[in-house]
C-alpha cells in the first residue's frame, strides 16, 4: 500500500472506526498479552530456580531413579508453550477470524 494514497487513508479510517474492529482489538490484544506473560513467567521462574538453586533440578524423582526432577519440568515448559499456542490459535481461528471477516465485509 502507498501511504500517500487518499483511498488507502480512507479505507484505514473506515476500518479503525468500525465498532467490530475496536472490539477485535479490545479482545485480541489483552488475550495475547496474557498468554505471553504466562509463558514469560514460566520461563522466568525456570531461569530463576536454575540461577539460585541449580541443585534442585538435579534432585532425583525417587530413590534409585535415574530421572531428575529437571526432566519433567523441562517437558512441562515445552508442553506449556504448545498448549498456550493452541489456546491462542483456537480462539483466533474462531472468534477473531469471524470478527475479521465481518470487518472485511463491512468495508468493501
Amino acid at each position: 500500500m502507498n501511504n500517500n494514497d487518499p483511498v488507502d487513508a480512507q479505507l484505514i479510517a473506515r476500518i479503525t472506526k468500525n465498532p467490530k474492529y475496536v472490539e477485535l482489538v479490545k479482545k485480541r490484544s489483552p488475550f495475547a498479552w496474557t498468554l505471553s506473560i504466562i509463558m514469560l513467567l514460566i520461563y522466568y521462574a525456570f531461569i530463576m530456580v536454575l540461577a539460585f538453586s541449580p541443585k534442585f533440578f538435579g534432585t532425583k524423582i525417587a530413590a534409585g531413579s535415574v530421572i531428575s526432577i529437571g526432566i519433567p519440568i523441562g517437558v512441562f515448559i515445552i508442553l506449556s508453550a504448545f498448549v498456550l499456542t493452541g489456546i491462542y490459535v483456537y480462539r483466533a481461528n474462531g472468534e477473531f477470524d469471524e470478527l475479521t471477516r465481518q470487518i472485511k465485509e463491512e468495508t468493501k
